[in-house]
């Protein structure tokens, strides 16, 4: 485990907000009730239709949000120059430090309807300050992390590379390859996401490279004398047949592997393969690449394809480009006084329901071991509460100090258990419900509530 450093020096993410969350807080600091210790949630009502599991991604990301949101002089002259908030406010925010809990799913858990994915305890004024870059952050990357683990479900081993950066914001894009490398893509082309988190970088040459040379020839001699035998040659610059044949003279039997871009991917792949074989060049992979998403990836099972390059489906949710994660107050203590007793809230709108009180979570399994249920627990964990299930709440924060963060590779081997642990249906993409239903039930009370 490591916990979260440097955030002292990180760019304050103060103004990553909504203007009501600190009018909401100049009205409750004149009320009071400002001060009341209070526990929000982020939780999904549904998951995107048709879908059958989430995927939590961003907790790292928003531990650091969490640790760099202060107010600076800069931003605080902005919020009074625009009369955002009133003099005591500013001074208020002036020394603003979180200094509560942080709990909820670690990155790379898979998660179902109305599962407590990150709960923030602390008084009302500092937790609610959060809500929009906590939501900002799991909404984006957890939607993401969905798609990316699909497409390596549908992908059954061969790998899958992040290739989305030109087709999104330069920033979601570093985010989105975090978020797809989670769920089990091997590499990303975003050299920001490798510097950054680590993760392996893979490319090589576009059409561009190609055009700019006289012929096809040179430009694979080109690349091949500069990156080695190893190199992947994209053929389908003009005629695929003639360029397989241009890319093995070039190269020799040994080359790495050639890249198709465009047309029918299936019967290209098969025509593809069997050329190369003809040629001796046995060990050359396939690489495929244009608009792939997990139903594509699924069709070109059938085909001789060893790697996919994904992108714009990708970093866009395909089809569902938000998690549609909320961030609700769930309980809040009776009064102002240090230790009064929490006692839960909701909201009650027909539409837009939410289950008041403080969570637990346990991952119920089948006497095959198999998951069976999310169970929602509302109030304190029973005593057996460990012997009931899987324990699915981590907690990361303490009294606004870090305590714990499950690093990236940790994240991809709980993804991968999570999975392996619910039913095999969990791998199919035809629509349907939620693979486990979530279930509830009622905990103890906590100490001095009603």
């Amino acid at each position: 485990m490591v916990t979260i450093s440097g955030a002292a020096d990180a760019p304050s993410s103060a103004l990553l907000t909504d203007h009501y969350e600190l009018t909401m807080l100049q009205a409750a600091l004149r009320s009071g009730a400002a001060h009341r210790r209070s526990v929000f949630e982020v939780f999904a009502r549904r998951l995107p239709d048709g879908r059958r599991y989430g995927v939590v991604a961003g907790t790292a990301r928003v531990l650091e949000a969490i640790a760099a949101f202060r107010f600076d002089d800069a931003q605080l002259a902005f919020l009074d120059r625009t009369g955002v908030v009133d003099r005591p406010t500013l001074d208020w925010l002036a020394g603003y430090r979180f200094r509560g809990t942080v709990r909820g799913y670690a990155e790379g858990e898979c998660y179902f309807p109305q599962s407590p994915i990150l709960t923030v305890e602390g008084t009302f004024a500092e937790a609610v300050l959060l809500e929009t870059v906590v939501l900002s952050v799991l909404n984006h990357d957890s939607a993401i992390a969905a798609a990316a683990s699909r497409m390596v479900s549908a992908a059954a081993g061969r790998p899958c590379i992040e290739m989305g950066s030109r087709r999104t914001h330069e920033q979601a894009a570093v985010a989105s390859a975090r978020a797809a490398y989670l769920t089990g893509f091997a590499s990303t082309s975003n050299l920001e996401a490798g510097f950054r988190y680590g993760i392996p970088t893979q490319g090589t040459a576009a059409h561009a490279f190609t055009l700019v040379h006289d012929t096809e020839r040179q430009a694979f001699q080109t690349q091949v004398a500069t990156l080695g035998k190893g190199t992947t040659l994209l053929v389908d610059t003009y005629d695929v047949a003639e360029a397989v044949r241009a890319a093995v003279d070039v190269a020799g039997p040994d080359l790495g592997a050639v890249r198709l871009d465009s047309g029918d991917l299936l019967w290209m792949a098969h025509r593809v393969r069997r050329q190369l074989d003809e040629l001796g060049a046995h060990a050359t992979k396939i690489v495929v690449t244009s608009d792939l998403d997990e139903y594509a990836i699924a069709a070109l099972a059938v085909a001789p394809v060893d790697a996919y390059g994904v992108g714009t489906q990708l970093v866009t949710g395909s089809g569902a480009p938000t998690a549609s994660m909320v961030y609700k107050l769930v309980a809040r203590a009776e009064s102002e006084a240090p230790h009064a007793p929490l006692v839960p809230v909701a909201k009650k709108a027909p539409d837009k329901p939410s289950l008041g009180g403080v969570k637990y979570a346990y991952r119920r399994k089948d006497a095959d071991g198999v998951a069976s249920d999310e169970v929602v627990g509302i109030g304190v964990a029973p005593a057996d509460f460990a012997d009931r299930g899987r324990n699915l709440i981590r907690t990361f924060v303490v009294d606004g100090e870090p305590v714990e963060s499950p690093t990236l590779d940790e994240g991809r081997a709980l993804h991968r258990a999570a999975l392996a642990e619910l039913p095999l249906s969990v791998t199919q993409l035809s629509r349907g419900e939620p693979v486990i239903p979530t279930v509830y039930e009622r905990g103890a009370a906590e100490e001095g509530s009603a």
